[in-house]
């Protein structure tokens, strides 16, 4: 009797699972490998304009997948809900060196467009920068548009306010900024970041050991024209942030690739904030959110400008291979998480969250039939998906 439960849960399930790809209702490939002459595209971000116009950045890795090299910061613009996109548009082209890890946010106020970003010399690798035997360092930069993403500022450099000196490597997301929308903080842009810890004589990159990597925010309270360094629980990698209805701000890491983590759940690792990001509490283990060891992207399930008890999360749906791109909901502030929708089984890495104002939910993320990186596919899956799951 037990085996025969088992296998009619599992049929229910997939059932529903199966059904629920009647939920998408645009899918596009925006990047794939090779177009404009570029090997491949990486690291999606998502933002929404106060017009309306949806904005996909991305990484132009020109010669190779490498994480180092020439790479450039890109974008494409959708005027019309998702339907049509622009031709591509090159953000930061600086010669041979990277330029990435894209974070954008709207300041609603103003309807600018706040781009944060870093650099590193091109010939620098992670590790070497971790371990201070780089040309250069990790640099943090932020860039404007005031016209609805069509053009873009210099980039602007904001080192100095972003960055510890003890720290190596630094990243920003990669994925969507956010703007607090209540409490006393209310218009505070708050940036998920991570950053290198140096460690004499042990390990000093990766995302392995004690110290190797930790997450963080930067903070503006002016619209993004300056910064500083908020709180951070001390762990983590990169990162992904959400604001909570009752108050405070979840903070979703990647976690470490320690040789025990798949006996111990493979769970995301989180953080809560209470007081708008200056300070963060105790991380713990989320057993409901397993992953491969990748980004991720949580966001409220905001309707009519409203926050609402309701979360989202995008990932790889695995423990140890990144592959099954699935948006899991949470109806209760993160407490409880349940599969709303499985995109594929096919191979899938990073990715980014949108709430659309008719409520519709956009997903940009790397995917492709026979490895993660062949594309960058949007897709957008009808508000009514969710719905139903909280019915």
């Amino acid at each position: 009797m037990k085996f025969k439960t088992i296998l009619a849960i599992s049929f229910i399930l997939m059932s529903y699972l199966c059904s629920a790809q009647g939920y998408i209702e645009i899918k596009k490939v925006l990047f794939k490998k090779g177009d404009s002459g570029v090997d491949t595209y990486r690291i999606p971000a998502l933002v929404q304009t106060n017009k309306g116009t949806i904005i996909a950045f991305a990484e132009a890795r020109k010669n190779s997948r490498s994480d180092t090299g020439d790479i450039d910061l890109v974008a494409k613009r959708s005027e019309d809900g998702g339907r049509t996109w622009s031709e591509m548009i090159t953000v930061w082209d600086d010669g041979n060196n990277v330029c990435g890890n894209p974070c954008p946010v709207v300041d609603r106020k103003t309807g600018r467009i706040v781009l944060l970003s870093t650099w590193n010399d091109g010939r620098d690798h992670e590790k070497d920068i971790h371990a201070r035997k780089s040309i250069d360092t990790r640099r943090v930069f932020v860039i404007y548009s005031e016209d609805d993403g069509k053009t873009w500022s210099a980039p602007k450099e904001i080192t100095s306010s972003a960055k510890l000196p003890e720290w190596t490597w630094y990243a920003t997301g990669p994925c969507h900024a956010l703007q607090l929308q209540k409490g006393k903080n209310q218009g505070r842009i708050v940036v998920p970041c991570n950053h290198g810890v140096y460690l004499e004589g042990n390990r000093a990159g990766g995302h392995e050991g004690p110290g190797g990597t930790e997450s963080h925010v930067i903070l503006s309270d002016d619209g993004g024209m300056t910064w500083r360094i908020g709180g951070s629980p001390e762990v983590g990698n990169e990162c992904t942030i959400a604001e909570i209805k009752k108050g405070g701000l979840i903070l979703n890491m990647r976690g470490p690739r320690a040789e025990d983590r798949v006996q111990k759940g493979a769970a995301r690792l989180v953080s809560i904030s209470y007081d708008g990001g200056e300070t963060f509490g105790k991380a713990f283990s989320e057993k409901g959110l397993i992953e491969p060891v990748c980004n991720a992207s949580i966001i409220n399930y905001t309707r009519k400008g409203r926050l609402t008890e309701t979360l989202l999360f995008s990932n790889p749906d695995h423990m140890t291979k990144r592959k099954n791109m699935t948006i899991k909901q949470s109806d209760d502030s993160g407490r409880t998480w349940r599969t709303a929708l499985r995109l594929s089984d096919l191979p899938a890495a990073y990715s980014d969250l949108l709430i659309l104002d008719n409520g519709d939910v956009a997903i940009f993320y790397e995917t492709g039939k026979d490895n993660c990186y062949e594309t960058m596919t949007f897709s957008i899956i009808s508000s009514e998906c969710f719905n139903n799951l909280n019915q």
